[in-house]
């Protein structure tokens, strides 16, 4: 058990000062998507609209930090889930639930569930009754620590509501067991309605969200596997499959190639395949539904997002002009194909948002695209002093950060409603400077739900140098003065 892990229950929070901004009350909110507003049941993945609230003054609405980490150490704390009264984090081995309305004090979290061994996989989807679903390795059940392991478990309480282990392959071409950790793929999890589903590289398992079962399995062909399942509304598995030209080195990017396939979650019966192009080095799923893919084409980081039909055919490619425009999705030691902070989905555009300009009068924009066409649709400007950073949506308004870069303005949490091109306050706030750079989305997760917006650093670092003790904000939560209390 690492420190940080003693200190989340035998360690105090520091304390420090809070900058709190108001101002007056906003009114109105565009129609809401229907699709987002209707009933959740258990077995649907949680998609929610956000109210806007009585009072635009942002107070804490949750802190968790620490001070007493060790030189040097690092502690990783894989995903971050909010309810409407716990907060949820993974760290190293173990996961935590938090009061939400609480500057935590140790031995005060709700919960803590244990597991055999690190977390090494997770997703950000959460089910309609606030369950969610982790990988991790098994330390304490064998010798060689695969990751294969899968657990789903109630965010509320901390109960695990059920597990399992799968196969898992070696990495590379071809199917078949691994023969150490190093060489495991990478296997992931995510959900789809009524489904767990998790990839394991020589194939995916689909579980019953329910009962924890297997549903269904499919089996990867060679030369690919099933390297990434992306979740939500529906299910599409990541391939990558290597080429069979020998005269290519197995170490070229040119020896990979993706295809992407939209799976059945209640069969798993391959719906329709894309294949990309030759030449894209990396592959993401901002969304299954409307089918969205972020691609680097020749290049590192992603060049082009491209709208799919409901055939998977290409609909429309939208160019982000070599850096004219920005896209990010996590890369990290965890296989979240999905987790695209700073790509927002519609069901009919997508937005994102251009290149800071720091230097000139209008720092950056949001921009929507038209999924059918690939034509621009709305421009939401930050104007001067500030950055805008679309989060996600919310119903059929965009929700977004709108972050102060002259450190004298607030920060802000805003709708904005491509119907009405408005802005819509939800609450103002500052941050201490030591958390300043929690804001920074593809490095961070950043998660807005029932009205509050958290920032949670996923990996914590000791001091270093000759410093021998640090104040480390760990997770921040805000909401509004208004907000009804957990």
């Amino acid at each position: 058990m690492t420190a940080l892990l003693a200190v989340v229950v035998a360690a105090g929070l520091g304390t420090g000062g809070w900058l709190l901004w108001g101002g007056g009350d906003g009114k109105g909110a565009s129609q809401d998507d229907k699709r987002a507003t209707e009933a959740q049941g258990p077995l649907d993945v949680r998609e929610t609209v956000e109210k806007q609230p009585a009072s635009t003054v942002g107070e804490m609405a949750f802190r968790f930090s620490v001070d007493d980490m060790n030189p040097g150490e690092r502690v990783e704390m894989p995903g971050m889930w909010a309810t409407d009264r716990i907060l949820a984090k993974g760290i190293n081995k173990t996961l935590v639930g938090m009061r939400i309305g609480t500057d935590v004090a140790p031995g005060e979290e709700e919960w803590r569930l244990g597991l055999d061994g690190p977390i090494c996989g997770y997703t950000h989807h959460v089910t309609g009754d606030n369950r969610t679903a982790v990988l991790f390795r098994a330390n304490d059940r064998e010798e060689d620590a695969f990751c294969n392991q899968v657990a789903f478990v109630d965010l509320d309480d901390g109960r695990l509501v059920w597990e399992d282990r799968f196969s898992y392959s070696a990495a590379g071409p071809g199917t078949g067991f691994a023969t150490g950790s190093d060489s495991q793929d990478r296997p992931s999890v995510t959900l789809a309605p009524g489904t767990v589903a998790v990839t394991w590289g020589g194939g995916t398992i689909g579980y019953d969200m329910a009962k924890g079962t297997s549903r269904w399995t499919t089996t990867a062909t060679d030369p690919c596997q099933d390297i990434g399942a992306a979740g939500g509304r529906a299910l599409l598995i990541r391939q990558m499959c290597w080429s069979t030209d020998k005269s290519v080195q197995d170490t070229s990017w040119q020896n990979v190639g993706y295809k992407v396939r939209k799976v059945d979650p209640d069969t798993g019966r391959t719906l329709w395949t894309y294949t990309a192009a030759e030449g894209i080095r990396d592959l993401s799923v901002p969304s299954t539904e409307p089918p969205v893919l972020a691609v680097a084409g020749g290049d590192t980081e992603i060049t082009d997002l491209l709208s799919l039909d409901d055939k998977g055919r290409n609909r429309a490619t939208i160019s982000l002009r070599n850096g004219a425009y920005v896209a990010d999705c996590s890369y990290t030691d965890y296989l979240v194909i999905d987790d695209c902070p700073t790509i927002a989905v519609g069901s009919g555009q997508v937005f994102i948002r251009s290149k800071d300009q720091l230097e000139k009068q209008v720092s950056n924009w949001i921009i929507g695209f038209d999924l059918e066409t690939g034509n621009t649709t709305k421009k939401f400007d930050s104007g001067p002093g500030s950055l805008l950073q679309p989060v996600r949506m919310s119903g059929d308004q965009l929700l977004a950060l709108r972050l102060s870069n002259d450190h004298i303005s607030p920060n802000a949490l805003v709708a904005l409603d491509p119907d009405t091109d408005k802005e819509i306050p939800y609450f103002y706030f500052g941050l201490p400077a030591e958390a300043e750079t929690m804001t920074l989305m593809n490095e961070n997760d950043i998660v807005v739900q029932n009205g509050r917006i958290f920032f949670g650093v996923k990996s914590a670092n000791g001091p270093s140098g000759e410093q021998k003790k640090q104040w480390l904000y760990l997770v921040l939560g805000i909401g509004s003065s208004a907000a009804e209390k957990p």
